[in-house]
């Protein structure tokens, strides 16, 4: 598939061919075949899940679950009961801290981040050191961006009950070498958690080979509709967690006074679940598979490239993260002008960036900056999009300097 191919897949890039779209660290476009499965589900198969015996029900329960079978064999997971669905990467990650690691902690254990999390995989971690007494402690990262293993070694102790880092950092687009850190943590016998919110959409994921505890990711980064989210527990573990929601469909039985819950996966599925999500994400998957994972990654990866060593060689721009670019996303900013600025002044020319923390206030901190812009690409992006976005910044520098 070519570029303008894969881009006519996309309603809002077809309706509007002049604009461009390049926050899509932020959420991705959505192309038609996810579109018309929300559609067709909501035209025929509106049905409740798990809990009705007429044979249209039974249809769309056996439609979601073979979701859950769809995402565990693209995260290459053992068993399809480890699959957990969320309404997203911080509900999944919220859910590990509270439903598990509250009641799994007690005083100076420690818990490690890096500091170039975003704020959903820092928060929760914060807010259970505080009650709990626990350690908060952090990797610190390279000049460069990339994660700072000798800093790993030290921080990570035998004290160290979980390590929770992301795969792909939303602000730099460096992918944490995953593997290795890994390695340290279950050297202390410590537990690690995925964040990989912006590794699903870009990179093929394998929970056997990686070996992680947890794995949390969302699905409207990866085409799928908003609202639906991913929570991969090693299944030994998921059977310790408390579920954080009681209600309808997670029970066995209930008398006055008491209640026994089902077995994983659905003791952690109370309520009506996002159905029309789940089919969503199903179909996404099915569009992300088509292409191929490896293709994506490495169309992300030569964007990001080119889209660095542009603005790179332009003058009064900082670019930030390593040469070498692993991803679709760069972040940078321009002399003189501030980032909220330099985005209006972008929107005006349709061209769609994200300015600000970026929800990893720390990591902006550790830079020395208020803010930046961040430009975060897929794969129906193109070159001629980098281009366009590079010669409006130049003009953007002349405008705000009275050229």
């Amino acid at each position: 598939m070519d570029n303008q191919e894969i881009r006519n897949d996309f309603p809002m890039l077809i309706k509007h061919p002049h604009f461009i779209y390049f926050d899509n660290a932020a959420t991705t476009q959505k192309p038609q075949s996810v579109i018309d499965a929300l559609t067709n589900y909501y035209e025929n198969d509106n049905f409740n899940v798990h809990r009705s015996v007429y044979s249209a029900a039974e249809r769309t329960t056996q439609m979601f679950e073979a979701c859950r079978e769809k995402v565990a064999q693209f995260i290459n997971a053992k068993d399809n009961k480890s699959i957990i669905f969320t309404a997203g990467t911080t509900q999944g990650i919220n859910q590990v801290a509270n439903g598990y690691y509250k009641y799994h902690l007690k005083k100076d254990d420690e818990i490690v981040v890096s500091i170039a999390e975003h704020h959903s995989n820092l928060l929760p971690w914060q807010n259970l050191a505080k009650q709990n007494g626990a350690k908060l402690k952090f990797i610190d990262i390279n000049n460069n961006g990339t994660l700072n293993l000798n800093s790993a070694k030290k921080v990570i102790t035998d004290n160290t009950k979980l390590v929770s880092i992301t795969a792909v950092s939303n602000v730099l687009g460096t992918i944490n070498n995953l593997a290795a850190l890994i390695e340290i943590a279950h050297q202390h016998n410590a537990d690690v958690l995925i964040d990989a919110a912006q590794a699903a959409p870009e990179i093929k994921i394998d929970v056997q080979k990686l070996n992680p505890e947890w794995l949390a990711f969302s699905g409207h980064k990866m085409l799928a509709p908003t609202g639906i989210g991913i929570l991969y527990g090693k299944k030994e573990l998921l059977a310790k967690m408390n579920p954080t929601q009681l209600g309808g469909e997670m029970i066995e039985h209930v008398d006055k006074n008491d209640f026994k819950a089902k077995d994983i996966p659905y003791r952690l599925e109370a309520g009506t679940p996002n159905v029309e999500g789940v089919i969503g994400l199903s179909k996404a998957i099915d569009y992300l598979e088509n292409i191929g994972m490896n293709n994506i990654e490495n169309i992300c990866k030569n964007l990001g490239q080119y889209l660095y060593d542009q603005l790179s060689k332009t003058d009064g721009i900082s670019v930030y993260g390593p040469k070498q670019r692993q991803t679709g996303i760069v972040s940078f900013n321009i002399d003189k002008i501030h980032p909220h600025d330099a985005a209006t002044y972008l929107d005006f020319n349709h061209i769609a960036v994200r300015a600000g923390q970026h929800c990893a206030e720390p990591l902006t901190n550790k830079l020395g900056v208020n803010a930046t812009l961040r430009a975060s690409m897929y794969f129906y992006n193109n070159k001629h999009e980098c281009d366009k976005l590079v010669q409006k910044i130049i003009e953007m520098r002349s405008f705000f300097n009275g050229a």
